[in-house]
C-alpha cells in the first residue's frame, strides 16, 4: 500500500535514488553564467541562482544579472524575487532554492546552481543549524551599543559564548550581532547550536565545479567591467531606484559598485574615485570569494574563465561522466 505522506522539497522516499545536481562556483568575474548556459544547453537543465544581490529587483547593471534576452531561452529561478528593502536571508534562499530544484527534477530536468555567494550555497547544500529568527528589536538595541562603544558586543559574546567569540572576528559586526542574538533569545551558547548538527539536503547527489582562472586576468577583466558599469549608467540606476521610494540604506547599496555611485551622486566621489574605489575592492571581494571556496570540499576546480571552450569542454566531461556513473 502506498504511502500518503507528502514528500517535501529537497526530499525523496529512501528506495529512490540520489537525483543529479550540479553547482558551479568561484569568484565574480569568472564565466559561471556562461558556462552554467553552455552546460544547461547540453543537458537539457534548467538554472538557480546562487548570487546574493541578483535576488533583487532593480538591481541589474552592478550586479552582471543577465537579461532575458542573454538567457538563451532557458528557464532561471531565484532572480528578481525580493524588494531592495526586503530582508532576504540564506535561510530563505535555501528554502526557496531547494524547492526550486525539487521542481526542476520532477520536470525530468538537470537543476544547475550558479553564483558566487558561497554561504548561500553551503546553507543550500550543507544546511543551517535550527536557529531563532531575527529579532529586528534586539538587533536594534545591539546596533546603538555597538555604536556607542565599538567592539563592545564582541567584549559581551566573550563572556557569554567564548567559543563563538574565538571563531569571530572583533570587527564583523554582522556575525557577532547573530551570534549573540542567538545567546540572548535561546539561552544557551551559540557554539552548541552551531555543534547541533544541519538540516542538509537530501535526496541529491552533487557535482560542485569550480572555476579558477588566472588571478591577473581575472583582475584586468573586473577593473574593465566595473569601468562598464558606469559607463553604461549604473549612477543613472541607482536614481531610478531611489526615485521608486526605496531608501539608500537598503542592503544591496552597500555592495561594490552601488556604494561607490551613491557616493558620486551625492558629491561625496567623482566619477574617477568613483571607478578607482569599485574595482579595488570588487578585486578584494574576488580574492576573499576563492578563499571561501578553497575551503570547500568536493570541488573539482578548472584552469580558466567559464567561456573559454577548453573550461567548457572539460566541464560537460565532468557532467556527462556524473550522469552515467
Amino acid at each position: 500500500m502506498e504511502s500518503n505522506t507528502p514528500k517535501l522539497p529537497g526530499t525523496i522516499q529512501m528506495d529512490v535514488a540520489p537525483l543529479p545536481l550540479v553547482a558551479i562556483a568561484g569568484p565574480t568575474g569568472s564565466g559561471k553564467s556562461e558556462l552554467a548556459l553552455g552546460l544547461a544547453e547540453e543537458f537539457a537543465g534548467e538554472i538557480v541562482n546562487c548570487d546574493s544581490l541578483q535576488v533583487y529587483r532593480h538591481f541589474d547593471l552592478g550586479t552582471a544579472k543577465l537579461p532575458l534576452s542573454g538567457r538563451r531561452g532557458i528557464p532561471h529561478h531565484l532572480i528578481d524575487i525580493a524588494d531592495p528593502d526586503e530582508v532576504f536571508t540564506a535561510g530563505e534562499y535555501a528554502r526557496r532554492a531547494r524547492a526550486a530544484i525539487a521542481g526542476i527534477s520532477s520536470r525530468g530536468k538537470l537543476p544547475i546552481v550558479a553564483g558566487g555567494t558561497g554561504f548561500y550555497l553551503r546553507a543550500l547544500l550543507d544546511g543551517l543549524f535550527a536557529g531563532p529568527e531575527r529579532d529586528e528589536a534586539l538587533r536594534a538595541r545591539l546596533a546603538r551599543r555597538e555604536g556607542r562603544r565599538p567592539g563592545s558586543l564582541h567584549r559581551i559574546l566573550r563572556r557569554l559564548d567564548p567559543a563563538a567569540a574565538g571563531a569571530i572576528h572583533p570587527r564583523d559586526v554582522p556575525k557577532v550581532t547573530r551570534a549573540l542574538e542567538i545567546c540572548l533569545l535561546t539561552r544557551r551558547r551559540a557554539s552548541d547550536l552551531f555543534r547541533a548538527g544541519r538540516d542538509s539536503l537530501r535526496g541529491y547527489r552533487t557535482l560542485k565545479i569550480g572555476l579558477d582562472p588566472d588571478r591577473d586576468a581575472l583582475y584586468a577583466r573586473l577593473d574593465e567591467r566595473s569601468r562598464r558599469m558606469f559607463e553604461c549608467g549604473l549612477a543613472a540606476e541607482v536614481e531610478r531606484i531611489l526615485a521608486l521610494g526605496f531608501p539608500p540604506e537598503a542592503k544591496p547599496f552597500e555592495s561594490h559598485g552601488y556604494k561607490q555611485a551613491l557616493q558620486m551622486l551625492r558629491g561625496e566621489l567623482n566619477w574617477k574615485e568613483a571607478v578607482f574605489y569599485t574595482q579595488r575592492n570588487t578585486r578584494r571581494y574576488a580574492k576573499r570569494q576563492m578563499t571561501w571556496f578553497r575551503q570547500e570540499s568536493g570541488i573539482v576546480w578548472l584552469k580558466g574563465f567559464g567561456e573559454e571552450p577548453g573550461v567548457r569542454a572539460a566541464a560537460g566531461h565532468l557532467v556527462r561522466n556524473f550522469l552515467t556513473n
